[in-house]
């Protein structure tokens, strides 16, 4: 027996005994989609007899060095057909690849018991990714496929509600979430007040959800990072798709530019519902469109260049009275190169506008703010060998914030133009990420980002005696604005403030056995701009500030452990992670803060700290004709003003509270059934405790006027949130592959007809002169039905 067990061992001794004889080799190149071209991301390169392996970036391009030698190399990619060959390397070598569409077979998923050690393996942790495909299969309100929404199903992921815009992270606010679409920043990502995401679900190729152990790479927010990269484009052949909604539809067409070197992609949504409102006799208007482009083009071997952007607008208007209009405007020209088959890099230039409007044609008046930067960018990613990968760059960002612009609108109004004074900054960092595979059973990742901001100079800047702008009135026992003593005028090139940040991260994963793994992360970031914003979730109207003399930066530093599990060769697989985060200097706001036009924001605003802590449980069942999970956070999120001295009162006293995005339990589950090739089903249920919210706990009349008394702020809760979502989609020719295809899908949402609290308001009935609440549910059960096509 024991010579037999010699024998079987070896081959692998002589693969080892060759691997320290031999010198390394490189192998390199890109891996696209046989039919479009299209690059694709996290492509899996294996090479089983040495038990490693890596994946393509964001730019579908991989590198990866190994001794001489004769290999079987596997590319595998879920949803195409696997290529297995063997290779001989006895030098450098170039090898681009282009895999097939496919189903799953029996093979594919033995080579999945490869890939999921490497993620295993893999220090990065606190990473959810979702596919498109996945995406469009979920119920969702009035059918419009929604990626914010869908994110939501995730471990540590909630939002404010229905109606809600933004997503909230692991008990962080909204605008502590850097979303990136091509590099460029998105600073709203909702259409109709909450209703729609802005990402067009045909125009996106990757999503990937950082919500801890975030590389060195990123950075400028303190609780997330939503990566979303659009599709290049079809460089074969010309095709449209697009679907057809109860209150929206959609566009998207791609094709060659040159065949097989460029190629271009154009898309557009709009809703209509509104164009239905005049046979109600409703005068009001509410609809949003978005385009979606990108011309990509491969110069050479060695060079690529794409142009990507994104217009998007949001209309609402009553009765010709008062007319919204708010949206965002991307622009981004990136440019890929190869120094070598172990270094590649990429530079881009990007801009970014945020705009919000209001035509007040009641009072005559126009009303126009929003943010604009400059992004420059250049990162460089070094394979330097198999077991050490290097990541470093450089980022610098321009920053105009137009806080408000006030103009009248007719000759004859009674408004006199006022402008809020302008406000600009200059964002830099410099940063560099390792991959470390230390042994077979340990792996690190580790960097430091030094970010630097500088506030420039404004036309004007008040000054208050010692420098404090809030003062307390120790008589009243509250915040007072502070009357100031002059103001300061500076040129543009001058710095106002200054701030210099060093964010290390760090994780590690330790492989139990080939199934399972504990990981670790720690991460320090730093957060420069703020939402101005005292409701529970963004609305188009809250305005950004950047940090300066009387504003400091937000500073976060988060902890994370887990543990990594998968069964039955995959077929299964379990997450569990711990976190613990805290957040110096998050802005609080007086009782009463009017944030509306308001000049000197530094009079009604306080620095606190935050905190937050959980528990994320993340089961999936991955294969077969039943796939899904299940996830489960339990968590807390807390907020604390003290008072700047011992005898200041703070905010709520100086207690801790909780945030109006704390939910101690978030449980959603998410199925979905392929009955045959021509019927599939989905459902997804979701709980959620109650946000918290302040009520009033007793009146009392001052001058015949009632004046409410409030409790600690938020310690009530509205209702806990829960409803069931199901689906079916119908594919009438699922073997047709060419000219046109098509499906229906029908949903409902809000099964049950839950009549989920927005919000609970108090007020005296005139009727009774009795107090009473007043609860708000904005949606019951939503039934839908939409058409998608392709061809």
């Amino acid at each position: 027996m024991t010579g037999l067990k010699i024998k079987a061992l070896l081959p692998l001794l002589l693969c080892l005994c060759n691997i320290f004889a031999q010198n390394n080799v490189t192998l390199s190149g890109t891996i696209t989609d046989a039919d479009s071209n299209e690059t694709l991301i996290g492509v899996n390169i294996i090479v089983p007899e040495l038990q490693t392996g890596t994946t393509t970036n964001e730019y579908g391009f991989y590198s990866i060095t190994l001794p001489e030698g004769t290999y079987k190399i596997q590319i595998s990619y879920l949803g195409y057909t696997t290529i297995t060959e063997n290779m001989a390397l006895s030098e450098n070598k170039i090898m681009n690849y282009r895999l097939e569409e496919n189903t799953e077979t029996l093979e594919e998923i033995v080579i999945k018991q490869d890939v999921e050690k490497l993620n295993i393996k893999k220090p990065q942790m606190s990473v959810n990714a979702l596919s498109i495909s996945t995406i469009k299969q979920m119920p969702v309100v009035l059918g419009e496929v929604d990626v914010i929404k869908s994110i939501i199903l995730l471990p540590g992921v909630t939002n404010a509600g229905e109606g809600s815009s933004g997503f909230n992270v692991r008990g962080g606010a909204a605008d502590q979430n850097l979303i990136l679409l091509d590099e460029a920043t998105i600073f709203n990502s909702s259409h109709l007040f909450g209703f729609f995401s802005v990402f067009n679900p045909d125009a996106i190729k990757d999503i990937k959800l950082y919500k801890g152990g975030i590389p060195a790479k990123y950075g400028g927010r303190v609780s997330s990072v939503l990566d979303i990269y659009q599709k290049d484009g079809n460089s074969n052949s010309f095709h449209m798709n697009g679907g057809i909604g109860i209150v929206s539809s959609r566009l998207l067409a791609e094709g060659p530019i040159k065949k097989g070197k460029g190629s271009f992609l154009f898309g557009g949504r709009s809703s209509y519902a509104h164009l239905f409102l005049p046979l109600f006799d409703i005068d009001n208007i509410a609809y949003f469109y978005d385009l979606n482009t990108k011309l990509s083009y491969r110069l050479n071997e060695d060079n690529s260049i794409y142009l990507s952007g994104y217009f998007g607008r949001d209309v609402f208007n009553i009765s010709d009275t008062f007319e919204n209009t708010y949206g965002n405007t991307v622009l981004n020209f990136r440019w890929n190169h190869l120094f070598s088959d172990k270094l590649f890099s990429n530079m881009s230039l990007i801009y970014s506008d945020y705009y919000y409007g209001l035509n007040l044609n009641f009072v005559e008046f126009d009303w126009d703010s929003g943010i604009q930067n400059f992004n420059f960018k250049y990162d460089l990613k070094h394979y330097v060998n198999n077991n050490f990968k290097l990541e470093y760059g450089l980022n610098s960002i321009y920053y105009k914030f137009n806080p408000g612009d006030i103009k009248p609108s007719t000759p004859t109004s009674g408004i006199n133009e006022f402008k809020l004074i302008d406000k600009y900054a200059f964002e830099n960092a410099l940063y560099i990420d390792a991959e470390h595979q230390i042994n077979n059973t340990l792996a690190l990742s580790y960097g430091l980002r030094l970010s630097s901001f500088l506030r420039l100079g404004q036309n004007e800047l008040n000054m208050y005696e010692n420098d404090n702008p809030l003062i307390f009135n120790d008589a009243l026992q509250v915040y007072e604005k502070a009357e100031p003593i002059g103001t300061e005028t500076y040129d543009r090139s001058d710095v106002i403030a200054s701030f210099f940040n060093f964010e290390p991260r760090v994780s590690l994963a330790y492989q139990v056995n080939d199934n399972s793994s504990v990981k670790a992360s720690y991460n320090r970031m730093t957060q420069y701009l703020h939402l101005l914003s005292n409701t529970t979730s963004p609305t188009p109207l809250d305005v950004w500030t950047p940090s300066g003399k009387y504003v400091k930066p937000q500073l976060l530093d988060q902890v994370a452990l887990g543990y990594f599990k998968t069964f039955k060769d995959n077929q299964f697989s379990l997450e569990v992670e711990s976190f613990y985060k805290t957040i110096e200097n998050r802005i609080d706001y007086v009782d009463g803060a009017d944030l509306i036009a308001n000049n000197a924001i530094e009079q009604v605003i306080l620095n606190g700290k935050a905190r937050a802590y959980g528990l994320e449980v993340l089961f999936r069942k991955n294969e077969g004709k039943f796939k899904g999970w299940l996830a489960y956070t339990l968590s807390k999120s807390e907020q604390q003003t003290e008072g700047r001295t011992s005898e200041e009162t703070g905010i709520n006293n100086g207690q801790w509270y909780s945030t109006a995005y704390d939910k101690t339990h978030d449980i959603s589950l998410t199925g979905s059934y392929e009955l045959n090739k021509k019927w599939t089903f989905n459902s997804n249920f979701l709980f959620q405790t109650g946000q918290p919210t302040t009520f009033p706990n007793g009146q009392y009349v001052y001058n015949g006027i009632t004046i409410p008394n409030y409790e600690s702020r938020n310690s009530s809760r509205l209702p806990s949130y829960h409803r069931l979502d199901l689906s079916a989609t119908y594919n009438p020719n699922p073997e047709k592959t060419k000219g046109w295809q098509g499906e229906w899908v029908f949903g409902i949402y809000n099964v049950y007809n839950r009549r989920n609290a927005a919000s609970i308001s108090f007020g005296e009935n005139r009727n009774t002169g009795t107090n009473e609440a007043t609860r708000l549910a904005i949606f019951g059960i939503i039934p839908s039905v939409s058409y998608n096509f392709k061809f």
